[in-house]
């Protein structure tokens, strides 16, 4: 079990400690209001913690307050860890950035385009290149999510189940042959949609690698990096049962309702692996994470990622060098979309008064559905993650607000 300590005096590394009260103070009122049930937050700089904080319950119905070892869903803040697994394997030569995605699942080959009618009767023309991998990490292959509700390529996914996650007793290769045969929404590297991008790199990682994505994740990122609770479930007669935070959704006219329905898939060993959305982890792990990520892919001699791999993955990626604003299709995302680039596998601020954020130019980042998130700013040197869970995330603007509240405490 990775349990983050504080590590250096906020002065020290020039955070104002009154003005990093504010971060908390802003944030216990969340949950004094009823908005969130518990949350924690660190904050590091110059790769030293230097602020760590907790406030609420990771369970409100039985009293159980918010801890240094809680486990939370972490759902789309899984997918830079599955970025990160396919980075390696470009590292190795074991796949190109350019290579077509059939070459890896076969089922994308002949991929065909939406072009117009229902969900019933689609009109679609030929795909004008293939997909390939380079589209799946920036989310440009014309994949999309059932959840969007905006387009009847959606309400295709949904037909067959794939809304939040897989049908029941779906694995990983069978979904994403599945997700082969819907029509794209539009010509592969045109356009940003969020979407089931990256499921399918999972998918890509388990056959470039010979290992499931489960064993991959755990021999060469969590496993060498300590991240001890990083997983896809956990058992519910463990220990660790408890220590895994409930499941909540805003209740209409105030307060919070328990969410079953989602919360039940912590606790059952999955079928499905999904790399875009399915693992638990804690603030300890994931901070080691997001620190690898800071000290240019390494982490007390571990060395996951080159340097310059990861320089390349976190600039912006879309095409022309527009922002997600421009080419990014008007939906549901983790991430603003005015001044924010893509990169491979993390949003990029790319032009920082445009995203109307406290946010230098190069910070990199990503969250998940229950309302987590992290960031990494290169400039100013800090990590910064926090952790709740409520869905879905764009229930609060607690993502701007977080940023500007630690950025507002840098004082040198």
């Amino acid at each position: 079990m990775t349990v983050p300590k504080i590590e250096v005096d906020p002065l020290e590394v020039g955070l104002d400690p009154a003005r990093l009260e504010r971060v908390d103070e802003h944030f216990r009122r969340y949950v004094d209001e009823g908005k969130l049930p518990g949350w924690t937050i660190a904050v590091a700089r110059n790769d030293r913690l230097a602020h760590l904080s907790h406030h609420g319950y990771r369970d409100v119905e039985a009293g159980a307050p918010v801890t240094d070892d809680t486990i939370w869903r972490i759902y789309s803040m899984t997918k830079p860890i599955t970025s990160v697994a396919t980075l390696m394997l470009w590292e190795r030569g074991a796949l190109e950035l350019t290579d077509p995605v059939e070459r890896y699942i076969p089922a994308f080959a002949d991929q065909r385009v939406y072009r117009g009618g229902s969900a019933m009767n689609p009109g679609t023309d030929a795909a004008l290149e293939p997909v390939r991998i380079h589209h799946l990490l920036t989310h440009t292959a014309g994949l999309t999510y059932g959840f969007h509700h905006a387009h009847p390529v959606d309400e295709m996914y949904r037909s067959k189940g794939y809304e939040f996650g897989a049908p029941k007793g779906v694995d990983l290769e069978t979904a994403v042959n599945q997700f082969a045969a819907f029509p794209l929404l539009f010509q592969p590297g045109s356009e940003w949609n969020y979407s089931v991008a990256t499921d399918v790199l999972g998918r890509v990682v388990e056959v470039a690698s010979g290992r499931r994505l489960d064993e991959f994740f755990r021999e060469k990122i969590t496993g060498p990096l300590g991240m001890t609770d990083t997983t896809f479930s956990v058992d519910p007669d463990s220990p660790e049962a408890d220590r895994l935070a409930a499941l909540y959704n805003a209740r209409p006219g105030g307060g919070l309702v328990l969410n079953k329905t989602l919360a039940r898939g912590a606790t059952t060993e999955p079928t499905y692996l999904s790399g875009g959305g399915g693992l638990l982890s804690t603030t300890g792990d994931y901070l080691r994470f997001a620190r690898m990520l800071a000290r240019g892919g390494e982490l007390d001699g571990v060395r996951i990622l080159g340097p310059r791999t990861l320089a390349r993955a976190t600039r912006n990626h879309l095409p022309g060098g527009a922002d997600l604003d421009t080419v990014g299709r008007p939906i549901f995302s983790e991430s603003a979309f005015a001044g924010v680039g893509f990169g491979l596998g993390f949003s990029v601020v790319i032009d920082g008064p445009a995203s109307k954020q406290l946010a230098n130019e190069g910070t990199f980042a990503w969250g998940g559905l229950a309302s987590t998130a992290f960031w990494v700013d290169p400039v100013d040197d800090i990590v910064a993650l926090f952790l709740t869970q409520l869905v879905p995330s764009s229930t609060y603007p607690i993502r701007s607000q977080l940023q500007t509240l630690v950025q507002q405490a840098v004082i040198d």
